[in-house]
């Protein structure tokens, strides 16, 4: 049985995760050391069956069939743990991603995972860097993390729990990249703890090998000499402001910390010597699998010893311009809500590939991801342009006889027109005669 919890040791930062023996999918992976903080935490079950039935928490901070799904290449890992990965990968498939929403639901009901999940996500994410143009060198959600050379930085210890975890997930759904299942755990998880809904979009592009992971070093550390200088550095890096800063540390209402694991908390407190899950651990919050601004209340008051407190989390009320957004979150829940969700979203976006460019939402009513647009030239040979209506007639017909821009017909479909009508007036020509 396992808990987790997420130490937004500099928001992304301290989450522990149950720790199992070596899985059979994926190799173990090191320790977290006390200066770099996983973001959730949890004990370790004993097998990928005990982890499955065990109960998991975190905090946030720091292969079969595709349907409609332009995708020039699919990576994922078959049951025997090997990688199989294509060069390329372009959007998920929009109905196998609501699908998988569902089963995620579901593992949440089962496990209560929301603290890895919340964690996984932000640390696939949290390595962006705005000054690299480059993808995926920028870093950000791009299912890197799915590589054992990423699980083994210090700041991912524990997070293969979690992998293992969503893995039968990405098998059922094959047309769903890494990426976008990272992201998509996280912002349920988030949403089913009772937190706002995460205006999140999709389509993220996968890396395909381990050398296009990130370098170690680029999430938070929960202790550091000058904890809001940190916060700045790491968090400015990625493109975000002091706003956003204390919005995303406020995702520490979620989970709870391990001393075994990130070297922070007690072994045991009243709120977590019961569980759920694996016993023990301290949480940030009392109902510390409940979302809400409580985390900004409970630091501010500073009432109970019980309660976890990481000088990145007391430097949100000691920096002066931290503590304006942190004061406004612990009275008014509605703003912490609203300004929490745009920063979760913007995490979740930074640095990854679109495809389509533009991405697409899951959410109902809303489009489908268009297909390529369509260009009239790609189907005639005249260099005029032609008009709206001619173009939607040329469209529907060519559609009516099984093509598309993204599957050109097996046989040239004018080239037949033009056979046809040359067979008609010959045999037309003999019986006139």
């Amino acid at each position: 049985m396992a808990a987790e919890q997420i130490v937004l040791s500099s928001t992304m930062s301290c989450l522990t995760t149950p720790a199992s023996s070596s899985p059979s999918r994926l190799p173990p992976f090191s320790s977290s050391t006390k200066s770099r903080v996983s973001l959730l935490s949890t004990s370790s079950p004993s097998s990928v069956t005990s982890l499955r039935s065990s109960t998991f928490y975190s905090s946030p901070l720091p292969s079969l069939s595709i349907h409609h799904q332009r995708r020039s290449s699919l990576t994922h890992v078959t049951k025997t743990g090997a990688a199989v990965v294509n060069p390329t990968c372009s959007a998920s498939d929009p109905d196998q991603l609501k699908s998988a929403r569902e089963d995620i639901k579901q593992l949440l009901k089962t496990t209560f995972c929301h603290p890895i999940m919340i964690r996984l996500g932000w640390h696939d994410a949290g390595t962006y860097n705005k000054d690299i143009q480059e993808f995926p060198q920028r870093g950000g959600a791009n299912g890197s993390l799915r590589f054992d050379v990423e699980l083994k930085h210090g700041a991912n210890a524990g997070l293969v729990n979690a992998l293992k975890l969503l893995q039968p997930i990405k098998e059922k759904y094959p047309g769903v990249t890494y990426a976008d299942l990272f992201q998509l755990a996280s912002a349920t998880a988030i949403e089913d703890a009772g937190g706002p809904k995460i205006p999140m979009k999709y389509g993220r592009v996968d890396v395909s090998v381990p050398d296009e992971c990130p370098e170690e070093g680029r999430l938070p550390d929960a202790g550091p000499p000058s904890p809001a200088d940190h916060l700045r550095k790491v968090f400015y890096r990625m493109g975000l402001n002091d706003k956003e800063i204390v919005a995303l540390s406020g995702a520490h209402t979620l989970g709870r910390s391990r001393p075994e694991r990130s070297g922070w908390g007690k072994p045991e407190t009243k709120y977590t010597k019961d569980g759920p899950g694996a016993p023990g651990g301290q949480s940030w919050t009392a109902e510390w699998l409940k979302f809400d601004n409580s985390y900004f209340k409970d630091i501010k008051e500073k009432r109970d010893e019980d309660l976890l407190v990481l000088p990145t989390d007391a430097a949100l009320f000691e920096d002066p311009s931290f503590k304006v957004y942190a004061e406004k979150y612990a009275t008014n829940q509605e703003e912490f809500f609203k300004d929490y969700a745009e920063a979760h979203a913007k995490l979740s976006n930074q640095g990854a590939q679109f495809n389509p460019p533009e991405g697409f939402s899951i959410e109902d009513g809303s489009p489908n991801p268009k297909a390529e647009k369509f260009v009239a030239s790609k189907y005639s040979s005249g260099k005029r342009e032609l008009s709206d209506s001619m173009k939607q007639k040329i469209r529907a017909e060519y559609e009516g006889f099984g093509g598309s821009p993204d599957k050109p017909l097996k046989t040239n479909y004018f080239l037949n027109i033009i056979i046809i009508i040359s067979v008609l007036a010959i045999l037309t020509s003999l019986l006139g005669n």
